[in-house]
């Protein structure tokens, strides 16, 4: 039977004590040393080969976007390989002890955004792969990733080492202070904008915390309406900027999908999955346009729309995203969701792992959509939020060591109140234990497999290079430049 969050919670109600121990039995069937092996296996699948078969669902005049922008280097190409680092975890040590997992806890896919008190919070903010599964594969994820960015910014084996070992020992020194919690004082904790400048270590990092702070606090819908809207025949309406932001009505032909008929069907069936109080704010606005919307580096090619909608008059404006959801990368290794609906298990998914998610997360219900599915009519299913909320990210490209090592910190321990939220903090902080096995066992990981990626990004690179991958649109597409 498919596992679901609520059975993660069992084990919450047992004594300390048999907790603790459960964590530290655990080291000898996964001993935590053996976190650090990593070799590919022999009959591993050709990563590019893997890349390809995600292209076949996507829009193809999109697909060529998705192979520049993996190709820009090791790093921007790592975010695009979930599928393929699920395939290469499979088998490796584990605990047993399964959590609600992002799935895909690159460096990028931290993030700030508001509050529903419009609150500053920093969080894990993208959760397309969230499944239940290992605790383990996230953090090698995020390990992996800060080696990569720290050999993009020209670091040092030993700094970049640095950079991952300071990142995993702030997930542990955070379960530890997660496991000696009381459940709601756990469960209200978040990382807000004043925690983040209390770990700030210089005046420089105070300085860029200030700016991103500034930066976030503009990314609003009223400053989307600004940049991505224009007047026709005197009414608002979402501009032309082809391929990356295309209104449906500058598609030549129909579209395949009826989207903007399907939108306007699924629009009731996703309230239904919001808080009354919330649907009752989103029925004061009316719906006025929708725009296909390319996001993201993983992402690029999936149906991604942006819709505009009105409220009391062009002043009160509202974007929402309506992001296509598939199975989670991580199903072939893990099982499949418990959720009918993929765009169901991204929310229930976000939601748990979050200390606050947007209050207009939800989803397209499959049960109560007209016609049997609205936008799942073509056999899709999608979620929905807010485009614009205060939305944040940092800017690694341009961090020093000092900067990136804070940085880790601050993901690491993110992700352990992230997986705290489901699985016992108690029983992984008994396990992780005080020294340093632990933390040199998922640096050498996490060097070991950016090795791998690097490796990986040579042949797509080769791929793209050759031509065997296409990085130009296609003769045909469909949108009007």
């Amino acid at each position: 039977m498919t596992e679901t969050a609520g059975d993660l919670q069992a084990g919450f109600r047992r004594p300390l004590a048999e907790r603790e121990e459960l964590g530290r039995s655990l080291r000898k069937t996964a001993p935590r040393s053996s976190h650090g092996d990593w070799s590919p296996a022999p009959d591993r699948p050709d990563p590019v080969a893997l890349l390809t078969a995600q292209d076949a669902d996507r829009l193809d005049f999109l697909v060529p976007i998705r192979h520049r922008r993996m190709g820009e280097s090791a790093f921007a190409f790592y975010r695009g390989t979930a599928a393929i680092m699920a395939g290469d975890l499979a088998g490796t040590p584990e605990t047993g002890l399964r959590a609600q997992i992002c799935g895909d806890a690159h460096l990028s896919n931290f993030g700030a955004f508001a509050s529903p008190e419009r609150a500053l919070l920093f969080d894990v903010n993208d959760f397309d792969e969230t499944a239940i599964g290992p605790w383990e594969w996230d953090l090698k994820r995020l390990a992996a990733s800060l080696v990569l960015a720290a050999r993009s910014l020209g670091l040092s084996p030993k700094k970049a080492r640095a950079v991952c070992s300071a990142g995993t020992d702030q997930y542990r020194a955070a379960m530890r202070e997660f496991a000696g919690m009381g459940n709601l004082e756990f469960w209200y904790d978040r990382i807000d904008v004043d925690h983040l400048r209390g770990l700030s270590k210089s005046k420089r990092q105070e300085e860029r915390l200030a700016r991103g702070e500034r930066k976030a606090r503009r990314r609003t819908s009223l400053r989307s309406f600004e940049r991505l809207t224009e007047t026709v025949d005197g009414k608002a309406r979402i501009r032309s900027d082809p391929p990356l932001l295309v209104p449906l009505r500058d598609f030549s032909g129909d579209l395949p999908e009826r989207w903007e008929q399907r939108v306007a069907e699924a629009f009731d069936a996703y309230l239904s999955t919001l808080p009354g109080e919330t649907q009752a704010l989103l029925r004061r606005y009316e719906m006025v346009d929708i725009a296909l919307k390319v996001v993201g580096v993983g992402s690029v090619g999936t149906r991604c729309l942006a819709t505009l909608l009105i409220g009391r008059d062009q002043g009160d404006p509202l974007f929402l995203q309506i992001k296509e959801a598939g199975a989670s990368a991580l199903e072939p290794e893990l099982g499949p969701s418990p959720y009918e609906n993929a765009g169901r298990r991204v929310v229930e998914g976000q939601r748990l792992m979050q200390a606050f998610s947007d209050i207009m997360l939800g989803w397209s219900s499959v049960a109560t959509a007209p016609r049997g599915g609205a936008l799942r009519g073509d056999g899709r299913d999608y979620y929905w939020r807010q485009l614009k909320d205060m939305k944040g990210s940092a800017e690694i490209e341009t961090m020093d060591a000092g900067t990136l090592n804070n940085y880790a910190r601050i993901c690491g321990w993110a992700l352990a109140r992230a997986h705290a939220r489901s699985v016992d903090a108690v029983a992984i902080a008994a396990y992780l234990g005080k020294g340093g096995v632990f933390i040199d066992a998922i640096t050498r990981f996490g060097e070991a497999y950016a090795d791998q990626a690097e490796a990986d990004y040579d042949l797509f690179a080769g791929a793209l290079e050759s031509g065997a991958l296409e990085t130009d649109a296609p003769a045909d597409s469909p949108v009007r430049h």
